[in-house]
């Protein structure tokens, strides 16, 4: 069954809950394993969004768009590119986006983000999916300048506010097949869909494992298709994703 897993704010405490059309129902117990959807509810519009999950670390990849490898005219890679976002960098659902004053070249990067259900480690690609929780849409907002300067990505890709995650988790969807949409003030700038993905899910979370341990709640942002490009203070970039939903956010500056 597709549930919405919506992480919110309400009556100054953290909470839980799955969104029902204009209303959230609150949950009870624990979304990473057995849990009880309650009768009470509250409307939509009367609580605070947070990120769906707190993720110990953002797993990124880069270059796993047949599109984007097309526009940067790069040969496609062997295996997965991996860096990561430390947690420090988690921003929420209308939440600003920093522009950093060391920066001059602020870049968007609407992306799918897989987030993980169980401790993972050494999966296999078939056993991917009984680890995975679901999926929402994410933002790997980039100062490209810093990048390029750095030869390496931690700096650029590290900032505070720059992994943003939302609007909730989608827990039952085909990520293989979906429309994926970046708009900055209401223009869109990045339109692909997953089936351009030059390695799957499945592959990923395997691949990742190899390496590291996932926990519950850390999420895997896989990729950028064609179309990356600046921002600049006062934009509001959105990313959307078919079956999932919209993650909006806006630039701001930042010291």
């Amino acid at each position: 069954m597709s549930v919405k897993l919506v992480r919110f704010k309400s009556n100054n405490q953290d909470q839980w809950g799955v969104l029902k059309g204009n209303r959230i129902n609150f949950i009870k117990g624990d979304i990473f394993g057995a849990r009880q959807i309650l009768e009470e509810h509250i409307a939509l519009d009367k609580v605070k969004l947070l990120a769906p999950c707190t993720p110990s670390k953002g797993v990124c990849i880069g270059l796993n768009y047949f599109d984007h490898a097309r526009e940067m005219n790069l040969e496609l890679p062997e295996e997965p590119l991996m860096f990561l976002k430390p947690s420090s960098s988690l921003n929420y659902p209308g939440g600003n986006i920093e522009y950093p004053a060391i920066s001059h070249n602020l870049h968007y990067e609407g992306e799918l983000a897989i987030v993980i259900k169980k401790e993972a480690y050494h999966v296999s690609a078939e056993a991917a999916f009984d680890y995975v929780l679901g999926y929402t849409c994410a933002n790997d907002v980039t100062a490209r300048d810093l990048q390029l300067k750095d030869g390496q990505w931690t700096r650029g890709k590290s900032f505070n506010t720059f992994m943003p995650i939302g609007p909730w988790i989608e827990t039952d969807i085909d990520p293989n097949s979906l429309n994926i949409k970046l708009y900055v003030n209401d223009e869109v700038r990045q339109s692909s869909n997953t089936n351009n993905l030059i390695f799957g899910v499945a592959q990923l979370v395997a691949y990742v494992t190899q390496v590291m341990t996932l926990y519950p709640g850390d999420v895997i942002l896989t990729g950028t298709p064609s179309g990356v490009g600046p921002m600049q203070v006062g934009d509001k970039v959105a990313v959307e994703i078919e079956g999932i939903g919209r993650l909006e956010n806006t630039i701001v500056s930042g010291k």
